[in-house]
Formats: C-alpha cells, structure tokens, sequence
C-alpha cells in the first residue's frame, strides 16, 4: 500500500463539508497495478470531491481524459476520450471491509482514505468492450460483415425414418 500512498486523502484535519482534491494519472499510476491494462498512453485528470460528515465521508471521483486503443478491426491505434463517475460512502466501523460495492467501512482510527483503486476502478469501467476507431471505413465495416459467422436458424426436421437400432435401444430404455 506504501507504492500507492500519493493517493491518500487525508480527512482528518478537514472541517465538516466539501473539499476538493485534484490528481493528474499517466502511466506510472497503472504501472503500481499489476495487471495488464488494454490501453496505452493515459492521459486522465480525476478530481476527488469529499463531502465530510461528522459519522461518514462521502466521495464523488470524476475522471476525464484519454487513453490509446487498439482497433479492434484495423489493429491501429487511436486517442479514445473516457469520462465516468462513481460515488461511495465511506462508513467507520470494527476493521475495513469493502463487500459491498457502494459503502466502504474502514476501521474508525483512520485519518486518510486511500483511493487509487476507486480512480482505477473508474478508469477501466470506461474502456469499451469493443474497440473500434472513428477511422474505420464503412468499407471495412462491410467487408467485416461478410466474412463473420452468420445466425444458424434452426429448421425443424420432419420426423425421418430412424434408422431400426436405434429404435432397439429406445424400446430397451424405456423398458427399465
């Protein structure tokens, strides 16, 4: 947790009320994470903003910027813009336990709150699914529709003569 200590937010020392932090995330930030990101290049200005209760904190993270995608279609990369928000309520309790995925309880001698997973979070529930560059052609597009498999409609077959071994071993099944 120490690699991810420059996203503490410390509340202890705030007065009741909204504050506002700013954070600038490039790659270094996901390089702390050890997992392998879809996208290169980030570019993301997150802003948190604490709303400080006297029995809980309330924290909105904004994230805003871009990030480099690989087309799905024409393997070239492209700026794609993300922008999300999530919310979370941050509750004091006996010991930390994140289960559920709107209320956070950390253990009530806490002064800071660390949120690089949150701004991770945030970041990665922006990536599409599928990735496709605004450069893409209708050309491709149409040529891509060709060649991918088509839906297999089922025809229902009419009842053909079974072969009479086969009728042996059902009358043997449903004997027993």
């Amino acid at each position: 947790m120490d690699k991810l200590r420059n996203y503490d937010v410390s509340f202890s020392g705030l007065k009741n009320g909204k504050h506002e932090f700013k954070f600038e995330i490039d790659k270094t930030f996901f390089q702390l994470f050890d997992t392998e990101q879809e996208f290169t290049n980030p570019k993301i200005e997150v802003s948190v903003l604490l709303d400080k209760h006297t029995t809980f904190l309330e924290f909105e993270i904004k994230i805003k910027g871009l990030v480099e995608l690989v087309c799905d279609i024409t393997n070239e990369d492209f700026n794609y813009p993300i922008e999300n928000e999530i919310k979370i309520l941050v509750n004091f309790g006996e010991e930390y336990d994140d289960s559920n995925e709107e209320v956070i309880t950390i253990p009530t001698g806490e002064h800071a709150f660390n949120v690089a997973h949150l701004i991770y979070e945030n970041v990665m529930l922006s990536i599409p699914m599928k990735k496709i560059s605004p450069n893409v052609s209708d050309e491709d597009i149409q040529i891509l529709d060709q060649f991918s498999p088509k839906d297999i409609e089922e025809v229902e077959e009419e009842e053909h003569e079974s072969d009479p071994r086969w009728e042996a071993l059902r009358k043997l099944r449903d004997n027993n």
